[in-house]
């Protein structure tokens, strides 16, 4: 019986030994901040936190020391670094810098150039990126002054993020939500990606399990979740990676991709080659229906007694052949028996680089699950056999061996 490795099955840290400064400015909204540390924490980061005045009457000191482990910068003679000058060490250390949520008023006073906080001034002595999440109330957010601040901000590259629309902490409805942590913590991640070793590269990503209509009601699938896709997507962002994700699933897309949603194998076809024409790669981890109805029936066939249905099915058309040439070209084979021998057939009817293979029923391992177990193979013979891991991991290594390809000269 195979051992199974509990590290290699685990989600891995995103942001490892990632140094985050998490400024935290006067707004009701400021409790959000906590579970966006938390989350922080989660993925591997080092977090100092930065409280505002005002900040600190809505949210304590305590709640962040607990979560992140360090001391929190609550003014400019608190001198809890080594260099008792916390806004420079932190400025200096900062990978990233999140501002989160930040207020009119912080947002004037950097368009402005005032330095007169420790949030202020560890901006201003930074030169790693920004993120703002602004949160405020009323029409503060659209106002002419605001909104002026907002396109000073840009021009000098800061990002931001949200506000959402919804309801407001005074009852009025507009623009002025925090943007949730989940969707904060995605745009970190593809920001700090920018460095990564994919930037200038386009790589198309299909995902999921197409649907093939049998009537206006039903249509025949496979039990394709689309994670591997989406995970592929996720490791090629935080790699600095521009993605286009093509999928049939219903998960929630990675923070950062553009998403082209489809459902049938033909509408996967049409936005395979239509994404294709300008990228550099293509990863089919989609399950894309090997079968469907030979007749689609205009109306809902109906239930007669016992009588049987005969359903008629035909081939899908295979359109690898349609892809450009001068593309990596990544497939997936999920296979129930007899995996390399199938799995190298399909390499060489799909002209691949190289073709991931997994084993379908074997446990933990396929559908549905976080986890896979595969053998790579490429075009020259080659085979890579991975244990069993959580699917993030394996789309590191799937990556890996994309770079290798390239360096290789086969694309």
């Amino acid at each position: 019986m195979t051992k199974i490795n509990n590290k290699l099955i685990s989600k891995p840290f995103t942001l490892e030994n990632k140094n985050i400064v998490l400024c935290v400015c006067g707004s009701i909204s400021a409790y959000k901040s906590a579970d966006l540390a938390s989350k922080l924490i989660q993925e591997g980061a080092k977090v100092n936190v930065i409280l505002s005045n005002s900040a600190q009457k809505f949210i304590g000191k305590a709640t962040f020391e607990a979560i992140t482990h360090n001391k929190a910068i609550l003014g400019l003679w608190d001198n809890n670094t080594n260099l008792n000058i916390d806004h420079v060490a932190l400025a200096n250390e900062a990978d990233i810098i999140v501002i989160s949520p930040a207020t009119a008023n912080t947002i004037g006073k950097l368009a402005m150039g005032v330095s007169d906080s420790p949030i202020t001034n560890t901006v201003l002595a930074t030169s790693s990126p920004v993120i703002i999440a602004p949160a405020m109330d009323g029409d503060m957010f659209e106002s002419f002054q605001t909104q002026k601040n907002i396109k000073i901000l840009k021009e000098k590259k800061f990002e931001f993020i949200g506000p959402e629309n919804g309801r407001l902490a005074s009852g009025l409805i507009g623009k002025g939500r925090l943007s949730e942590s989940k969707k904060i913590l995605g745009i970190i991640r593809k920001t700090l990606g920018k460095k990564g070793d994919f930037i200038g590269e386009k790589i198309v990503i299909t995902a999921g399990g197409t649907h093939q209509p049998i009537d206006p009601v039903r249509y025949i699938t496979n039990k394709s979740s689309g994670k591997m896709g989406h995970f592929i997507a996720e490791a090629a962002i935080d790699r600095g990676a521009e993605v286009v994700l093509i999928t049939a699933s219903e998960m929630d897309p990675p923070i950062g991709v553009e998403l082209v949603k489809v459902d049938t194998a033909k509408s996967m076809e049409n936005a395979v080659i239509s994404s294709t024409k300008d990228a550099s790669i293509l990863i089919m981890a989609a399950a894309i229906s090997d079968f469907t109805p030979e007749k689609i029936s205009s109306r809902k066939i109906k239930k007669m007694n016992d009588t049987p249905i005969n359903l008629k099915l035909k081939s899908v058309n295979d359109f690898s052949h349609r892809i450009k040439s001068n593309i990596a070209k990544i497939f997936f084979a999920a296979e129930s028996e007899n995996l390399e021998e199938n799995a190298e057939l399909k390499l060489k009817s799909k002209n691949a680089d190289f073709i991931v293979a997994n084993n379908i029923v074997e446990k933990n391992s396929g559908f549905s699950y976080d986890t896979n177990k595969v053998t790579i193979i490429d075009k020259n013979g080659d085979k890579i056999k991975l244990p069993l891991m959580h699917k993030l991991r394996l789309a590191n290594k799937i990556l890996d061996k994309i770079k290798i390809t390239k360096k290789n000269g086969e694309k």
